[in-house]
């Protein structure tokens, strides 16, 4: 490898490792995993052949790492559930297989999640169905959301002649199933975007500056509800606003500026602050597998349910360097020299360039100038004596 390749690679290591440092802190992406002990069990519905034909229907239970239950649908019903690994938050255009009808009909699929169940209650979803049989119960619901999902998801029809199998169902169970799944997946059905992810960042991630000073602005973006300011500051460290006010936890804001105020003095050191928010994993948002080599079926969340999400960010300082100023005074010697003379020649001065020379106050040049006159004067008398002389 050539010496400018080389150059040109640690260059590029250097700028990967500025963007590294300069990225803003952000919350992360949900993460949690299926938890089949709080399955909500429907209907076993009949939508193809074979297996398809009896297919248990369920409201998934799903737990986030931080604890937050949810309860999820599936959108990828060809594809097994790993109930091992960790699955996380994704935007809809991360959905894994792009050939499924899920990316041209997930808005439909939203606006399904929207009025079907949980999201709507039995007694709400009971008034879209005028004429169900006793209202509708939990475990019609929940097989006529699936289906209405797999539906736009999976390309799969929910039969006309005979929604349910199994046996556990009556006629009456079948028509409201059949009811609730049809009016879903009709014409009002025109779509929902894609919710919003919950969102808190600090920007920048860190900062560096000087001991007296207000280190910042750290900027914060968010959607959600800051509830908690934790900091781990050297005693005397606070965090602010511009103007040096200390910031309590409600007073955090979309678009709120914090700093850090490090009093003079401070000793070299750095710290850090974490905002925690409460925000909604809203209905809709999208969960697939975190791990590539385990793959897994894709879940969609049926209704929203507050999480807590957190971002950081700190500061580097350094002690202020003290400033000294020091006054320098130069003495300047007179030397006064007295003599006679009838001519008063000029008395050159030194050039500016002369720096090897002494600043004595008087010309070296006047005592030579002096000199030459007096000799002159000699030299003068004597010719004068030898012309009478002659």
């Amino acid at each position: 490898m050539s010496k400018y390749a080389r150059a040109g690679g640690a260059l590029l290591g250097a700028a990967a490792i500025v963007l590294a440092v300069a990225a803003p802190a952000a919350a992360e992406p949900a993460t949690g995993k299926v938890d089949p002990t709080k399955n909500v069990i429907g209907y076993q519905v009949n939508i193809g052949d074979d297996w398809l034909s009896n297919l248990p229907t369920s409201l998934i239970g799903f737990k986030l790492a931080d604890g937050t239950e949810l309860g999820v649908y599936c959108v990828q019903l060809k594809t097994e559930i790993d109930e091992e690994h960790d699955m996380v938050e994704r935007p809809w255009e991360d959905y894994p297989d792009a050939d499924s009808p899920f990316n041209k009909n997930r808005a439909k699929i939203n606006w399904v999640l929207h009025h079907g169940f949980p999201a709507l209650s039995l007694a709400d979803l009971a008034k879209q169905i005028p004429d169900a049989h006793d209202g509708i119960d939990t475990l019609e619901a929940i097989a006529a959301t699936q289906s209405a999902v797999w539906h736009f998801s999976d390309d799969i029809d929910l039969n006309q002649d005979n929604p349910l199998t199994g046996g556990a169902a009556d006629q009456n169970a079948k028509d409201d199933v059949l009811a609730l799944y049809n009016f879903l997946t009709g014409d009002k059905n025109t779509g929902l975007d894609e919710p919003a992810a919950a969102a808190l960042k600090i920007d920048p991630a860190d900062r560096d500056g000087q001991s007296g000073t207000k280190i910042g602005p750290f900027k914060v973006s968010t959607n959600a509800t800051v509830k908690e300011l934790k900091a781990d500051l050297p005693d005397g460290v606070r965090v602010t606003d511009a103007d040096g006010n200390e910031l309590a936890a409600d007073a955090i804001k979309d678009g709120t500026e914090l700093f850090l105020d490090v009093p003079a003095g401070t000793a070299d050191g750095d710290g850090k602050f974490e905002l925690s928010a409460l925000s909604s994993l809203a209905t809709g948002r999208l969960f697939v597998g975190k791990d590539a080599n385990h793959p897994t079926q894709s879940l969609i969340v049926a209704a929203a349910k507050n999480t807590t999400i957190t971002a950081e960010a700190g500061a580097k300082w350094t002690t202020a360097p003290v400033t000294t100023t020091t006054e320098t005074t130069s003495e300047t010697t007179t030397s006064s020299e007295t003599t006679t003379s009838t001519t008063a020649a000029p008395v050159p001065q030194a050039s500016a360039n002369d720096d090897d020379l002494a600043s004595t106050g008087a010309s070296v040049f006047t005592p030579i100038v002096i000199g030459l006159v007096l000799l002159g004067g000699g030299i003068g008398a004597l010719l004068f004596l030898r012309r009478r002389r002659a």
